[in-house]
């Protein structure tokens, strides 16, 4: 589907409503230099609620969103390219064979003001912080899930502290070293192209022990970190409130402090159609796509979309965000058959579901779990070479006849799991692949629709035989996506948590070409060896991919400084609001 007819459509149906100027969310704004406005409270709203904001335990973007106005790391994506800039560290060191850095810390990065400190003064952020935390990231607990993806196999001591962690031990991770209240030493095992982009994920954000102590499992909700805005109010499911940590450390170019706004409110509207209507009213400054079940409301005439003034801004990007349905062999073993779940695969037409289930709102995914992007592929990520999973329902049935199930005759009925929220692109697509899957297999699939917390933690201890999920890549690399199929992210026993790879797939070859792609220091050849980890992944089809996403966003036109990228990173520090009485002028 053509997006700017999408845009131009959507601009014709939201004109006449938009009222972003009938609030004084806005107002008491004033003009710094350079043309920036300080002041004011920013309205975004989550379809659903988060699960955690304490950093080893976020797992999805919800949390992931929230979190990131409140922590920092040593380091951050620039949200507007995703390079590499620095955080709490201003600058770094690498030696020469890429296995040791040291982070030379900024001293005035300050903890936010809260009562887990003497008269509740928030104190500088110290190396001893960073190495503190990094001991808890490599600690086994049940909410720590984002150890397997940082610095398990990567940091010296990081597995070593792990395995004594399980029977209460802490012999400290040997890699990290404090040199000095201002300067950090990270060893690792080997040379790792993607470490820099790890020590962005929020395991490696930073907080002080004395927020631990206070509040202990209370970290979910109770935030202490050092980020350009501080947590005021939590309401589970309602509302968060932030407000700007006045002791922040940045500045912008024009040495104006940072951050900009005076706060943040979120709701969680979980209701699409609710959500357009609150932008609509000018009650939110800010929506992340639009819900396919309301595209035919903003179709228009083009041509007089184009000669118009829409009163919002039209924001999108290609996404990393590949949507999937994972199979689990071990709590279902009619999955454990290969033939199986390639005829799953050859009988859904992701074509159809991509043009007209959700209308152009992604793209068919046809090469696999890392989604198309003109930037891997330039640096070597061949997906010319990947074979795919086609419409080919011929081809299905003939896979499940070889499996023992001819027409679908003695296989057993089986329950998808999706998760609510976002409005009703997952339960329509469902609803599609349950068809496709009886007309062309002969088989029963049943929908069951939960909340998204609680289908997190259904998939991930094993409860889930078939389920829906998406992965917004953690970095920009097709590392971040295939690390879902490293066998060692697999635990020993079927009842403990699989944080990451949720298919609880293991095969030697891909993890012998994944590992030896991590320790490549040419970025070209570290390419090709993942893409031919990821034609193993698809020759054994442990999932079904089901689209490429597109990021897609409405703002109020007085919104600033919040650029759309691949990641749906949102770094709030710099965004501002422009006044009402100034918007003619801009």
């Amino acid at each position: 589907m053509n997006k700017l007819f999408i845009a131009s459509a959507i601009a014709l149906i939201l004109l006449s409503s938009c009222n972003p100027q009938n609030s004084d969310h806005n107002s008491n704004n004033s003009e710094l230099k350079g043309g920036v406005y300080m002041g004011g409270i920013l309205r975004v709203n989550e379809v659903e609620a988060f699960k955690s904001l304490m950093p080893i335990s976020i797992n999805e973007v919800n949390s992931f969103h929230i979190s990131t106005q409140v922590y920092e790391g040593l380091v951050k994506f620039n949200q507007n390219d995703l390079s590499i800039i620095p955080g709490i560290a201003k600058s770094w060191d690498i030696s020469e064979d890429k296995s040791e850095y040291i982070f030379h810390l900024r001293s005035n990065a300050k903890f936010h003001n809260d009562p887990c400190f003497p008269n509740g003064q928030g104190r500088s952020a110290t190396a001893t912080d960073f190495k503190y935390c990094f001991e808890r990231l490599c600690t086994n607990d049940p909410s720590n899930s984002q150890f397997d993806v940082t610095f398990k196999d990567r940091v010296e001591g990081a597995n070593e502290h792990f395995e004594a962690s399980k029977a209460g031990k802490a012999p400290g991770v040997k890699g990290v070293t404090v040199v000095n209240d201002t300067t950090l030493k990270i060893k690792l095992i080997h040379a790792d192209a993607s470490f820099m982009n790890v020590l962005c994920m929020p395991g490696c954000y930073v907080y002080p022990k004395e927020a631990v102590t206070k509040y202990a499992n209370d970290m979910r909700i109770r935030c202490v970190g050092t980020g350009p805005f501080f947590v005021e109010t939590v309401k589970e499911g309602e509302v968060v409130i932030m407000k700007k940590h006045a002791n922040y450390w940045g500045v912008d170019k024009d040495g104006n402090k940072l951050p900009y706004l005076d706060g943040i409110k979120w709701s969680f509207i979980r209701d699409k159609k609710s959500e357009i209507l609150e932008f609509k009213s000018g009650r939110l400054d800010m929506v992340y796509r639009i819900p396919v079940e309301m595209f035919h409301e903003f179709m228009g005439d083009l041509e007089n979309a184009k000669n118009r003034n829409a009163e919002f801004e039209i924001v999108s990007s290609t996404a990393l965000n590949t949507h999937f349905y994972g199979f689990n062999p071990i709590a279902n073993p009619v999955f454990a058959k290969k033939e199986v779940r390639l005829a799953f695969n050859l009988a859904i037409d992701r074509h159809k579901i991509a043009d007209f289930t959700i209308q152009g709102e992604g793209t068919s995914a046809d090469y696999g779990m890392v989604p198309y992007t003109e930037g891997f592929e330039k640096a070597g990520y061949n997906f010319k070479s990947l074979k795919g999973y086609t419409f080919d329902p011929e081809k299905a049935k003939e896979l499940m006849k070889k499996a023992g199930y001819p027409n679908g005759k003695g296989f057993p009925e089986i329950t998808l799991e999706i998760n609510s929220g976002g409005g009703d692109r997952n339960i329509l697509i469902a609803e599609v692949v349950q068809k496709m899957l009886k007309d062309n297999l002969g088989i029963t699939v049943n929908i069951n629709t939960v909340p998204f917390p609680e289908h997190i933690e259904n998939v991930q201890t094993g409860k889930s035989d078939f389920f829906r999920y998406a992965w917004v890549s953690d970095y920009p690399d097709p590392e971040s996506f295939l690390t879902l199929f490293y066998g060692k992210h697999v635990p020993a026993s079927p009842s403990e948590k699989s944080y990451i790879n949720y298919f609880r797939y293991k095969n030697s070859r891909f993890d012998s070409l994944f590992m030896a792609a991590r320790l490549e220091p040419d970025n070209s050849k570290r390419y090709a060896m993942l893409t031919q980890a990821e034609a193993i992944v698809l020759e054994d089809a442990p999932f079904m991919p089901i689209f490429y996403d597109e990021n897609f966003r409405l703002e109020q036109k007085n919104v600033r400084n919040l650029p759309e990228n691949p990641m749906n990173l949102m770094d709030m520090a710099t965004t501002y609001l422009i006044p009402p009485d100034k918007m003619a002028k801009k």
